[in-house]
């Protein structure tokens, strides 16, 4: 049994329909704040620096949340360099969560 694709105009057109957003921006609060977690939860830990510097930030009043290591370093842990393997922390978080997050909003929609 395979996952149906979200169709994100049909998702946009009944988010338009809705009065109160209130639901929308509570989901992607609480997904936002999950996916920090995951991503903190992922990192690698040497000093601890990385993990206390991984933030969210909800914008668009309330619509779009954000999720980033606000350490110079974040990329290179992420993403490897050519004198060190990648240790992603936040790639996974992100595909893990994502998921959910289109879960939860189809459920807002039925």
């Amino acid at each position: 049994m395979g996952r149906k694709s979200v169709d994100a105009a049909k998702l946009k057109k009944k988010f338009n329909k809705m009065k109160d957003l209130g639901p929308v921006k509570k989901v992607v609060r609480i997904n936002t704040a999950e996916l920090q977690k995951k991503a903190q939860y992922g990192a690698a830990v040497d000093s601890g620096n990385l993990k206390r510097s991984i933030m969210l930030q909800i914008e668009n009043a309330g619509m779009t949340g954000r999720v980033e290591s606000m350490a110079s370093y974040g990329a290179y842990v992420e993403y490897g360099t050519r004198f060190m393997y990648a240790q992603p922390y936040l790639v996974p978080a992100f595909l893990e969560q994502k998921s959910l997050f289109i879960k939860d909003l189809e459920a807002l929609v039925k």
